[in-house]
């Protein structure tokens, strides 16, 4: 237990992190986190769900081992579906119980206001659609929910994109890790579990920058 009390911050910006030490229990609470919780935006997301893909047989043993690869992956696909619906829930309630005070309230460590606003333009834009995009954007994706509960989009169409959005990423980024993890492994030798530094870097790199670009962008239009 002291083992895992022993980290550094930037641990908690290392998807692996939460795979190898807290395991499937915790790899669900940070999905959950991500958009149930507004100081989740900090967390890994996509490239949490990347990394869980190649180890999903061994986070599968913890609930039930089907004796089945591709049944395994399934099984935590739809527990991540399940962890990311239920977060977007609890943010949707607590922008409809609060999106006043949240416009009002001051920058904070967990709270950054330029991150709500960048999601509230992306809604504008997007509409419903938006709920379904920011799942595949850092910073938005927590927000996203939030803001549908500010203007009071409808449950039932806020329900429908909220599904729609998670099974979309849920598939897409869990079977990518497990299956690029694979074929790689298997047509050229290489394991990409060794360099996952790398891959994590790329994962950042490609989902933030729409948002580094929208934030930078509104910035200069408030100027």
């Amino acid at each position: 237990m002291l083992e895992l009390l022993q980290f550094t911050w930037t641990d908690l910006l290392n998807p692996e992190f939460y795979i190898q030490n807290g395991g499937l229990w915790l790899f669900l609470f940070v999905v959950f986190a991500e958009t149930g919780l507004f100081a989740g935006f900090f967390l890994p997301g996509d490239s949490l769900l990347f990394v869980a893909g190649i180890y999903s047989n061994e986070l599968a043993r913890e609930v039930f081992d089907t004796g089945n690869d591709f049944m395994n992956l399934l099984l935590i696909v739809a527990l991540v579906v399940a962890a990311g619906v239920l977060g977007n829930m609890v943010g949707y309630w607590f922008g409809a119980k609060s999106g006043p005070y949240l416009y009002k309230r001051e920058d904070t460590f967990f709270f950054k206001k330029k991150h709500l606003l960048a999601a509230k333009d992306f809604y504008d834009k997007h509409g419903g659609g938006a709920i379904v995009f920011a799942r595949f954007l850092p910073f938005i994706r927590t927000f996203a929910p939030i803001v549908a509960g500010i203007v009071k989009m409808d449950r039932a169409k806020f329900m429908f994109y909220n599904v729609v959005g998670c099974v979309a990423w849920a598939f897409s980024m869990l079977f990518a890790g497990h299956y690029l993890y694979k074929f790689f492994l298997d047509r050229f030798g290489f394991d990409i579990k060794e360099h996952l530094e790398v891959i994590v870097i790329g994962i950042i790199l490609v989902t933030t920058a729409p948002v580094i670009i929208k934030v930078v962008r509104h910035g200069r239009e408030n100027k």
